[in-house]
């Protein structure tokens, strides 16, 4: 298992011990605190040249009282395991999303650790699209980003194009991106994520872009990606979504894991919560 933590790069470690013919875990987080250093002085706006001279003069900046420190993520361990699919729920700001950046190696821990099995692979972060490119030409560069070979790239091209509905009204594929909309370019990012098998697969919000046709094909993968590999974790203020998709759900809020169980039983209690 690779570890995250604060003061060293990841690194493999022996996984947890698992009961023999028990579930496999993949991702381990223990007592994990991520803390933010927000700038608090109302400077944060201004020329380039200011932000330059910001960022030149960090060390002084946090060593003074304008320097505050946001605690987004709390004390938060859980275990999941191969074959799952996690849902992540919560209020706007509880930390869903900080979670899965720490899992996937993209933010550091203050304080715990946190332990994969493999390699996790953030949507939208992996496939690192270019705007000025074609969408042909971002197919490849995102499969290249999560390393698969430019064979494999070629096989499954024309299904990733078709899975993502690119070229339902137009051939909108051998355009630059950043003639698409925000909507074609979440599908397409999804559709290469969803191309490949991953370890562990972080999605953020995806399953909200769309019309109802590719949010059901979009489960659907997410299902197969579930038989065929490893561990899925779903970020979605969707409700329904999660239920369709996780039979497991975290509840985070305001930095905290509030509730850990089956989906049903977790939405029931967070809805409760979100009426009040």
């Amino acid at each position: 298992m690779a570890e995250q933590t604060l003061a060293r790069t990841p690194e493999q470690t022996p996984a947890p011990a698992a009961p023999a013919g028990g579930p496999i875990p993949t991702v381990v987080v223990d007592g994990v605190d991520i803390v933010y250093k927000v700038n608090g002085t109302g400077s944060g706006r201004g020329s380039a040249t200011a932000a330059l001279n910001r960022i030149m003069r960090r060390r002084e900046t946090e060593k003074s009282s304008g320097m505050r420190r946001v605690h987004a993520v709390k004390n938060v361990s859980f275990v999941a395991y191969k074959g799952e699919a996690v849902g992540l729920i919560g209020t706007n700001g509880s930390g869903k999303s900080t979670l899965l950046k720490a899992v996937a190696g993209l933010l550091p821990v203050e304080n715990g650790r946190i332990f994969t099995d493999g390699q996790p692979s953030l949507l939208g972060v992996n496939a690192a699209l270019m705007s000025d490119l074609t969408g042909e030409r971002n197919v490849y560069l995102g499969g290249l980003a999560m390393g698969m070979t430019r064979t494999e790239i070629k096989e499954r091209y024309e299904d990733i194009v078709d899975f993502s509905g690119i070229n339902d009204k137009g051939d909108f594929i051998t355009l630059p991106m950043r003639t698409y909309s925000s909507g074609m370019s979440a599908r397409l990012r999804f559709s290469i994520a969803a191309a490949k098998n991953h370890d562990v697969l972080l999605i953020d919000e995806a399953l909200a872009t769309g019309d109802a046709k590719f949010q059901k094909r979009s489960e659907e993968r997410i299902r197969e990606l579930r038989k065929e590999a490893g561990t899925v974790f779903l970020v979605s203020h969707s409700n329904a979504s999660i239920r369709d998709t996780c039979e497991r759900v975290l509840w985070l809020e305001r930095g905290e894991l509030r509730m850990d169980g089956p989906t049903d039983e977790v939405l029931r209690q967070y809805e409760k919560f979100t009426r009040r």
